[in-house]
């Protein structure tokens, strides 16, 4: 069978580690043809607008898209897009990719590699993050001289549908529990509507077990002993800012991948960012993105050769003979994809 699926290569290491993943993928057997997709700063330069109408027509058309990192930076611009009659602003080019295609759902796993040392024993943690609403929905606005304020959104739609997906995660991967972070104690309106809701969920899993934790507790168990996580279930900015702690506690945000889900249309893409201070240097870790695309190819139900390619990853990994500086050796990106190409071409037990 062969896939049709988007390709948008990203801004500053995109284009170094997209290369590197398609040349994986390509080792791995499957046929897909990918339709790049200007997204971007590219599509600024060609088209004046980071986010095209014809781009995201060709998402849609596929459905299914690999996405490398794009630059969101301090002073990046909000996005406008033309609605009917109106104009929609999202507060980041990454924000109106899952809004326009409906993805509700970002997966985040932070898994251990035997092999690369860390301060913790095995770690094995997904994170569950909502992405249509809380702060990140991005409404802001001035309230008068000085003053600056910013909308907490939270719905019980999206409370319930993503908690509801957390639960059905769990239950479809064998996970057992999953810890809801909040500020409920705080923000008792936003927050209280979260936990509320996924407590009104969690009682229709009995066999998975639930609890929750302040925000700030969640954190300081999280560095004490993240090994007894499970599943985190959070909202969109404790969601943002977690996945980069559990990012750090496995060893690396180059080993983080990440799949955004809805009812229609997918969109995989590392966790890290688009890291223009090194670009061109060759020395980018393409592992998440390798392993965003793992995740695509079991989605698209190629799980025999989505297991491959993470077995190929955790080999190499276990194996430190060729890792990137980020992960305290002196490889290049060039090098890391070779030996990955290598172990997946070897023959079984020869790697």
């Amino acid at each position: 069978m062969v896939y049709r699926v988007s390709l948008i290569r990203g801004d500053g290491i995109g284009p170094e580690i997209t290369e590197a993943t398609l040349r994986v993928i390509e080792a791995s057997g499957i046929k897909i043809e990918w339709e790049e997709v200007l997204v971007g700063e590219k599509a600024l330069a060609k088209f004046g607008h980071p986010f095209p109408d014809n781009s995201l027509e060709t998402l849609k058309k596929n459905r299914v898209a690999l996405k490398a990192p794009l630059i969101v930076s301090k002073d990046s611009e909000p996005i406008v897009l033309k609605k009917g009659r109106g104009m929609v602003t999202f507060p980041s080019i990454n924000s109106a990719l899952r809004r326009e295609l409906g993805c509700f759902v970002n997966i985040r796993p932070n898994k251990s590699f035997p092999g690369l040392p860390t301060k913790y024993p095995p770690i094995d943690i997904v994170i569950i993050r909502e992405v249509t609403e809380d702060l990140y929905a991005g409404l802001e606005r001035w309230a008068g001289d000085g003053v600056a304020e910013a909308v907490k959104v939270t719905t019980r739609n999206a409370c319930e549908r993503i908690a509801s997906f957390a639960f059905q995660y769990a239950k479809k991967n064998g996970r057992k529990r999953v810890t809801l972070g909040h500020k409920a104690n705080v923000l008792h309106l936003t927050d209280g509507l979260f936990l509320k809701t996924a407590q009104e969920v969690a009682r229709e899993y009995s066999e998975i077990q639930f609890d929750d934790l302040m925000i700030d507790a969640l954190c300081f168990q999280l560095v004490n002993n993240p090994s007894s996580f499970d599943i985190l279930l959070l909202s969109n900015q404790y969601g943002d800012i977690l996945s980069d702690l559990c990012a750090g506690l496995t060893g690396s945000l180059g080993l983080a991948p990440g799949a955004n889900l809805g009812d229609e249309y997918s969109l995989f893409e590392p966790s890290h960012g688009a890291a223009p201070d090194i670009a061109g240097r060759g020395i980018a870790n393409p592992l998440a993105l390798v392993l965003s695309a793992s995740m695509m190819l079991r989605h698209l139900g190629e799980t025999h050769l989505s297991q491959q390619i993470e077995n190929g990853v955790a080999q190499l990994l276990q194996d430190r003979k060729v890792l990137t500086p980020d992960l305290g050796g002196s490889s290049t990106t060039e090098d890391v994809l070779k030996e990955l190409v290598r172990i997946l071409r070897a023959p079984e037990g020869k790697a």
